[in-house]
């Protein structure tokens, strides 16, 4: 587990180079990508691949708010950099060649699953963010 931690943020913090993102933010970017694979990691043996990837997304969009704050800086750059041990790339892939090699059967299991994944991914930063703003209406309030 630890060697895909490590993974996880050399590709996370990687990835936002390909972004440009700032210099001082690689760390944070990296770190935001290990949070939600390490997130990934622990709830994928309990609860199903989508459920995993919707909590790590939104543990991705909340962590992403927090340091967007504390660094002064966008939150897509945090976001983005950490959804990336989280797409379901090679699952894609895979649904393709399935596509391709004529097994119909696996193939539209495997781009199901990936397109549930995908939609995990939407609807967890989104809520991350809605309940962001609902939190910060909620203390101008008071």
């Amino acid at each position: 587990m630890i060697a895909q931690l490590i993974t996880s943020f050399i590709a996370s913090a990687a990835f936002s180079v390909i972004f440009n993102a700032p210099r001082r933010s690689l760390p944070q970017c990296g770190l935001v990508g290990m949070v939600s694979w390490a997130v990934y990691i622990l709830l994928n043996g309990s609860y199903s691949t989508v459920l995993a990837t919707f909590a790590a997304t939104f543990v991705v969009g909340a962590t992403s708010i927090v340091f967007a704050r504390l660094y002064k800086t966008p939150v897509i750059i945090f976001s983005v950099s950490g959804m990336i041990p989280l797409v379901p790339g090679g699952m894609a892939y895979d649904a393709m060649r399935h596509f391709v090699e004529n097994d119909y059967n696996v193939a539209l299991q495997l781009a199901a699953q990936a397109f549930f994944i995908s939609g995990a991914i939407a609807i967890g930063l989104v809520l991350a963010e809605v309940l962001n703003q609902m939190l910060r209406k909620v203390g101008s309030r008071i």
